[in-house]
């Protein structure tokens, strides 16, 4: 299969240089097309870094967030010449040939998005996969913590549980660092929805894939470590990134069920904001007045 690469950065330049060493070697097994590093404004040399290593650059002028950078990165790549494009976060440090087990998970009819398994810079675990997001799933992440819920019964959205990860299968959806998408697939979803900054775009993509009839399917044979962001640790971050789950879930439902999933939502912050959590507070107050955050 012929793969393309679309990189989105923004202040990346201590993470890109590796990131865009390790592809070659990832790229073992399949052909290898355009590689494309689509830039949100940055005020470093990321774009540099890019150019030295053979990239193709696009600078959107402006930070335009993670979604609309994809758009740009794909709009300059002829997908008539590609089988899928590999949209790729550039804190990702792929492992030599674990491309070709997610371009071969993509042969088989009806999976369109093919996810690897992540793991931390230390080579520990990094739960990526995602249950269909519900109200109830909701209600028992703000009693029991993400982390637990995740592990019993299938009670929360995030799976932690170890034992999912060793096999592969088809999931609601999946962290969006790493994400290889086929041609057929990227022209039946059509562009990524701009109007989320940051934060709820790959799962908007990968349940509107669904929609269509588009699976997203991990496998573990393919490795990427990612070193990963702030969310959880930055109070704007997380605020952002729990408000447009509430976004999201009131497009895809409605506002009624939207509401009764914000209030989930607000309840499990609040407990945690009068527990002394600053990230907590933060979101709690982002939920209260939701449509004021657009970005951190």
């Amino acid at each position: 299969m012929r793969v393309a690469v679309v990189i989105v950065t923004y202040n990346s330049v201590g993470v890109l240089e590796d990131c865009l060493a390790s592809l070659p070697a990832a790229a073992a097994g399949v052909e290898p097309a355009a590689v494309v590093v689509a830039d949100n404004d940055s005020a470093d040399d990321s774009l540099a870094v890019a150019r030295r290593r053979g990239a193709i650059t696009v600078s959107l002028g402006r930070n335009a967030g993670y979604a609309a950078a994809v758009n740009a990165g794909l709009d300059v790549l002829d997908l008539d010449t590609l089988d899928a494009v590999y949209v790729l976060n550039p804190d990702c440090r792929l492992r030599p040939g674990s491309i070709a087990p997610l371009a071969e998970a993509l042969r088989t009819p009806g999976r369109g998005i093919a996810v690897p398994h992540l793991v931390n810079p230390d080579g520990s675990l990094q739960p990526s996969l995602r249950r269909m997001p519900t109200v109830g799933r909701a209600f028992a992440e703000a009693v029991l913590g993400g982390t637990l819920a995740g592990r019993l019964w299938r009670l929360g959205e995030l799976i932690t549980d170890p034992r999912v990860y060793e096999r592969p299968g088809a999931h609601a959806w999946a962290t969006g660092a790493a994400m290889l998408i086929s041609v057929p697939a990227l022209r039946a979803a059509g562009r990524w929805d701009e109007s989320y900054f940051l934060y709820s775009e790959e799962t908007e993509y990968c349940l509107r894939a669904a929609d269509l009839g588009w699976t997203t399917w991990y496998e573990p044979r393919a490795v990427a470590e990612h070193i990963g962001g702030e969310s959880g640790t930055d109070p704007a971050l997380t605020a952002l990134l729990t408000v447009n789950r509430a976004r999201l879930f009131r497009r895809r439902h409605g506002r009624l069920p939207g509401a009764v999933y914000h209030a989930v939502l607000l309840l499990g912050q609040g407990v945690r904001a009068l527990a002394g959590r600053p990230v907590a507070r933060a979101c709690f107050a982002a939920l209260l007045r939701p449509q004021r955050v657009s970005r951190p």
